[in-house]
């Protein structure tokens, strides 16, 4: 076989080997984009508890290295909880509405997502206070 021969193959190789690796990476829900939310106050989630309506409600979001994070109090962690399809739960920021994000408890972020919401947010020196027992990385599922 000749040496352009073996190039050419070679070539076709890299560039179906990439095709399959590609398809077989989730794709990102459109639209999903942490780092555009920096300066995003809140966030509101979606939950539903068994024989309940769907319940929205607002939290604090931060992001950290290109991933977002909220803090939960005691009440929305009883909510996420009893979420009838935990971990899986509904987003709205900055205009745009997620029906299917995945919330993964992270307690090794605690002290990082705490640190993250002081410089973010002034009325955190009195919020941090408050119990919060549960930290969550929020990405689309």
């Amino acid at each position: 076989m000749s040496i352009e021969a073996r190039v050419a193959v070679s070539v076709l190789a890299l560039i179906l080997g990439s095709a399959v690796l590609a398809a077989a990476e989730p794709a990102a829900a459109p639209g999903w984009n942490p780092n555009a939310w920096l300066d995003e106050s809140t966030i509101e989630l979606r939950t539903t508890a068994p024989g309940e309506e769907p319940h929205w409600f607002k939290v604090w979001q931060v992001v950290i290295d290109g991933q977002l994070y909220v803090r939960l109090g005691s009440r929305a962690a009883g909510r996420f909880e009893s979420n009838q399809t935990r971990p899986v739960l509904a987003v709205r920021i900055a205009g745009q509405e997620f029906p299917e994000v995945k919330g993964v408890a992270v307690p090794d972020m605690a002290q990082r997502v705490d640190a993250a919401m002081a410089d973010k947010y002034w009325s955190d020196v009195f919020v941090r206070w408050f119990g919060h027992p549960l930290v969550l990385r929020l990405s689309p599922k």
